[in-house]
């Protein structure tokens, strides 16, 4: 239900559960968890999805069996925010709940027109992940953050980019180009080069550094 294209310099991750709205079970956030572990080798990480929907979070049926308060959502968030290579959450659709934590540890997030963001954890009766309001603060600031965390708002793509949530708008039939393309400098780049680059970053107070 993951594809993984480890081939190269550019790792790709893609959840493929379009008919469930790629929901994520823990096998599955396990194989991403662990993708997102051996990707210290590659000079970036591309995560996307397949169908309209980028993800609907938890699958339904174990999240209540307890997969929504599972310590493996932040195994996979902080997997990613170690990352030394850059990082792009490319989501070709609307995102919500616990799959938020993926795309605030990426370093980019490029979204398609259509793509809606929310998390509606509070109203499900959970806490959010531990790091994900720290790292959406550190983003779009702390009354953005309690707009979407407690008021519960759905938020639009362009809001998102207003916000700072998400940082480009692309066609979505070019939302796979768009990701090569912004990650191509790195990967020409020396490794220490951009690696330090990233670092110097992160030295300014990214959600990167938020592990």
């Amino acid at each position: 239900m993951i594809d993984f294209d480890r081939e190269g310099p550019v790792w790709v991750a893609t959840i493929n559960r379009p008919d469930k709205a790629n929901s994520l079970t823990h096998d599955m956030l396990v194989a991403l968890a662990e993708f997102m572990e051996d990707a210290q080798a590659a000079r970036a990480v591309i995560l996307t999805g397949n169908g309209k929907v980028f993800s609907a979070g938890a699958d339904l049926d174990e999240a209540r069996a307890g997969l929504a308060v599972s310590d493996i959502w932040e195994r996979l968030s902080g997997a990613i925010a170690a990352l030394p290579g850059l990082s792009i959450c490319a989501m070709n659709g609307t995102l919500a709940g616990g799959a938020m934590g993926m795309a605030l540890a990426c370093d980019l997030r490029i979204c398609v027109p259509s793509a809606k963001f929310f998390y509606p954890v509070m109203k499900l009766g959970f806490l959010p992940q531990p790091s994900d309001p720290a790292r959406m603060a550190a983003l779009i600031g702390p009354s953005r953050s309690k707009l979407i965390l407690m008021g519960g708002q759905k938020i639009t793509a362009d809001e998102a980019l207003n916000f700072g949530l998400v940082d480009r708008i692309v066609a979505d039939d070019a939302l796979m180009e768009s990701a090569r393309s912004i990650v191509s400098d790195t990967v020409a780049a020396a490794p220490d080069i951009a690696s330090g680059i990233k670092s110097m970053c992160a030295a300014s107070g990214s959600p990167a550094e938020i592990l």
